[in-house]
């Protein structure tokens, strides 16, 4: 974000929220490395431990920049790169150390991997009974299922998402990017945050286990609910929201949807005016949402006879001017041109090594007295491997060793 030109270039800086917290990332791919991403954004020091040779996978996921996924811009910045072998008893003991001096583990390995590398949270904790171990994994850790291998898309369809996202009738379809594993994420952070505030009632760490088909079914609603009191099994609906009206995405005459919110009761009311439909707006039949549901394919051909004869810029200037909630489906291309964006902070320009620039996107949530910051790019594998050891004791000659037989890189 720009900086305040205002602000006294004297004052002392305050620090990161989460300044001086030490974290060490054992995971790969996306859901462990974006809840450390998420701590390392506000000032936490994350330490990546990846394997030598390839590192995390995701450096070559999807589209490349000099070789490299421009992904990995987004989910390692703010981290040092330690790149390890945990399949020797060498690299197993640079861990022990470093968990040590650690705060938070985070790992995202099938249920069983850790204790095989005789770094199970038992032993961990019993050295550093202060450490706080995040695991993430398709099915948590205990279950019959615990074994089994769990992504996210999995997770999206056990948890009950992927039942819902289809037009009825049809195939359903995965949402566009790995959801399941960012909710796993962002559950994990909540849970080491909780974990912080008891360490520092109690002076002990303990595990978090958090499975990524329980993230998606955490928000999935009413949908157990409504299943248990009515036999009710909620179904795919397009682009509406079932149960509550006037809510959907109405086409307009070039081509692109106005997404409408008109279910709240002042709100419906000032819509049908907007539209030329006082009569619907005075209709006591229609005064709350009950009644509304049970018209809502009338109201829907209404609204949608007249965004039909409005462009979606027409259409969106009328909803704004009555105070009705709506928006227009952005893609990457209106996302990156929208003023919005830009005035919140959330097109982040980073500079590269090859002196070219960036956009990714900015940090989220936004803290007034502790903002988070963008401090440094993604490392390249293994950048900090020498820095990380030495800091836990090695010397440049043990290193060296470690080196040159393949268990650092």
């Amino acid at each position: 974000m720009p900086s305040d030109s205002t602000a006294d270039a004297t004052a002392t800086p305050t620090p990161a929220a989460l300044a001086g917290l030490k974290v060490l990332e054992l995971g790969q791919l996306i859901a462990g490395p974006f809840a450390a991403k998420t701590l390392a954004d506000f000032g936490a020091e994350v330490v990546k431990i990846e394997p030598p040779g390839a590192g995390d996978p995701l450096r070559k996921w999807r589209l490349l920049k000099n070789g490299t996924s421009v992904w990995w811009q987004v989910q390692s910045r703010n981290k040092r790169s330690l790149a390890l072998d945990l399949r020797t008893p060498e690299g197993q003991d640079v861990v022990r150390k470093l968990a040590m001096e650690a705060d938070v583990l985070i790992e995202n390995f099938r249920p069983g991997a850790m204790e095989g590398w005789n770094l199970g949270p038992d032993e961990l904790l019993a050295a550093n009974p202060k450490l706080i171990v995040l695991r993430i994994s398709g099915y948590g850790q205990t279950g019959p299922y615990r074994n089994r291998p769990g992504f996210g898309v999995v997770a999206e369809a056990m948890g009950g998402l992927r039942h819902l996202t289809a037009e009825p009738g049809r195939v359903p379809v995965r949402v566009g990017v790995s959801i399941g594993d960012t909710l796993a994420a962002l559950h994990g952070v909540i849970g080491i945050l909780l974990a912080l505030q008891h360490r520092h009632a109690s002076g002990r760490g303990q595990v978090i286990d958090v499975a990524l088909y329980e993230a998606v079914f955490n928000c999935m609603e009413s949908l157990l609910p409504e299943y248990s009191a009515f036999d009710a099994v909620r179904g795919p609906a397009g682009s509406a929201l079932p149960g509550i009206a006037p809510s959907n995405a109405y086409r307009c005459n070039d081509g692109g949807y106005a997404l409408i919110a008109g279910n709240g009761d002042s709100i419906f009311r000032r819509l049908m005016t907007l539209i030329g439909r006082d009569d619907l707006a005075a209709d006591p039949a229609l005064a709350d949402n009950a009644g509304r549901v049970a018209r809502v394919a009338e109201l829907d051909d209404v609204i949608g006879a007249w965004t039909a004869q409005r462009s979606v810029d027409e259409v969106m200037a009328a909803l704004d001017g009555a105070s009705v909630p709506a928006g227009r489906i952005y893609s990457v291309a209106d996302i990156a041109a929208d003023p919005h964006y830009q005035a919140r902070g959330m097109l982040d320009q980073v500079h590269m090594d090859d002196g070219s620039t960036l956009t990714v996107p900015g940090i989220v949530p936004k803290l007034s007295a502790t903002p988070g910051s963008h401090r440094r790019n993604a490392p390249t594998l293994g950048q900090d491997s020498s820095e990380v050891l030495r800091e836990i004791g090695l010397t440049d000659a043990q290193i060296v060793a470690l080196r040159e037989r393949g268990i650092v890189n």
